[in-house]
């Protein structure tokens, strides 16, 4: 069981962890009976690193890789799942006619002179000097679940080892000066599901997702706020289940039981504690949470920057609703545009006003672009296709600087008019700015050899990191 499913677990069912033991059974019936197998927490303490990290037993290490210095302590990855048109947004072609730009006929100036962004963005218009666009990422790959694995792992797809994503990355890497309450790695609301993030990783590195809806009146929170039962009674059900737990008791000092407890002890403090404190948005003023605004992703990027303030090294939040706008595009984007440009305006405006922003890297961006030129035809209808040759990203805060573009795109957005940017190169700046070595080993269950980033990359998969702009 991974600790997501024991929160569930102990969020709403008072016979967890003892409360269904009727007398003392000694520790080998509790291991065949498989008690100590849902409490992952305990084969860390157990076995060592090697085995809580892989699941095998303890391999000959090689020499760590030194550390670069860290400027970002946390990272917001905020993924617009399904591909957001980058000449509709960041990268507008003014000049380029009816047939790639539509009914877009305004263009904004923003606050640092020659960047323009589309006419759905006049908040982010008066940030420019907080992030820089990157208008030249590109990969070449049309596939959802392939484009989706290749920027966030950087690797290849079609290889034989699942790669973890850049997330899962970090709560390995991260988990030594980790000390927080809350998981490490932490998706808002759902995982995205185009493929398996912790890769070869395993459960232990798997995203911790939220579920519900900061939007709604209480955020339920998967596994820490239950919708029928209260915190006193919550209270009461942890009290009841420790005064009954005969097998704690008979065991005494018992390193696997006191494993146990240690790990029920962390999932209390999340239902409980201060760990629960970090999802409850009602904390924040009001007016805040208008500026944010009063829609579902405005409100996770405020969770999200509460989960900053809580030290969780990396968060992801997924846009709800997604951009695959193959049909109805532009009646999709005039929604969904605005709900962009105010949460994310509103979040780096209050990371760089809290003093935040300059230790919290946030990145914007899908698993590829859409086509340029607006397909007509039925059933399309003026929407817009798969396009992995050029897109955009958005960069902002630990260590990034601001008010910058890399690279750019043709005359229509078609192509990588010049400095072509690749996964590698943008997640190599990340873990850079993040103190991760991207030739760093990453530990395989079966022994394999495998590292953060690809390792001697051929012509078209690396141009180099992002200097220009750290």
């Amino acid at each position: 069981m991974n600790p997501q499913d024991l929160l569930r677990h102990l969020a709403t069912d008072p016979n967890q962890l003892g409360l269904r033991l009727s007398r003392p059974i000694d520790r080998r019936g509790a291991i065949q009976a498989g008690l100590f197998g849902t409490i992952g927490m305990a084969g860390s303490t157990l076995f060592g690193e090697d085995y809580a990290k892989t699941g095998a037993a303890p391999a000959a290490r090689k020499p760590a890789a030194p550390r670069p210095a860290a400027k970002a302590r946390s990272v917001i990855q905020i993924f617009l799942w399904g591909g957001m048109s980058h000449s509709d947004t960041w990268d507008p072609k003014p000049d380029a006619g009816y047939d790639y730009n539509g009914p877009l006929k305004k263009f904004l100036s923003t606050n640092v002179p020659g960047i323009q962004l589309s006419e759905w963005f006049p908040n982010l218009a008066k940030q420019a000097d907080k992030y820089s666009l990157i208008r030249s990422m590109t990969h070449g790959n049309n596939g959802h679940e392939t484009a989706a694995y290749l920027v966030q792992t950087a690797h290849a797809p079609g290889e034989r080892l699942a790669y973890p994503s850049v997330g899962a990355v970090f709560a390995l890497m991260k988990e030594k000066e980790y000390k927080g309450s809350l998981p490490p790695y932490i998706v808002l609301t759902k995982p995205q599901g185009r493929f398996s993030e912790e890769g070869f990783l395993g459960a232990k590195r798997k995203p911790f997702a939220t579920g519900g809806d900061p939007n709604a009146s209480r955020f339920e929170v998967e596994g820490i706020v239950s919708r029928h039962v209260n915190d006193a009674r919550q209270a009461a059900r942890r009290d009841l289940a420790s005064n009954l737990d005969s097998l704690r008791q008979a065991a005494g000092d018992d390193p696997v039981i006191r494993a146990s407890e240690a790990a029920r002890t962390e999932a209390y403090e999340m239902i409980l504690g201060k760990g629960r404190e970090v999802f409850d948005l009602s904390r924040e003023k009001p007016e805040l949470r208008d500026r944010y605004g009063r829609h579902t992703f405005g409100q996770d990027c405020l969770a999200a920057r509460r989960m900053v303030e809580a030290g969780v090294p990396y968060i992801v939040v997924n846009y709800p609703g997604g951009w695959d706008t193959h049909s109805n595009h532009f009646q999709t984007m005039g929604k969904q545009a605005p709900e962009l440009d105010q949460g994310l305006a509103a979040l780096l405006a209050d990371l760089h006003d809290r003093g935040l922003l300059d230790s919290t890297l946030v990145w914007c961006c899908g698993e590829f672009g859409r086509g340029p030129k607006i397909d007509w035809q039925p059933p399309w209808n003026g929407g817009r296709n798969h396009h992995g040759k050029v897109f955009s990203v958005l960069v902002a805060g630990g260590g990034f600087k601001g008010g910058t573009v890399v690279g750019a795109s043709d005359a229509k957005a078609e192509e990588v008019a010049e400095r072509p940017v690749y996964p590698a190169d943008l997640l190599g700046s990340i873990y850079q700015l993040a103190g991760i070595e991207a030739k760093a080993p990453l530990p395989h269950p079966m022994g394999l050899e495998a590292h953060v980033l690809p390792q001697d990359a051929k012509p078209g998969e690396a141009a180099g990191l992002l200097t220009e702009i750290m």
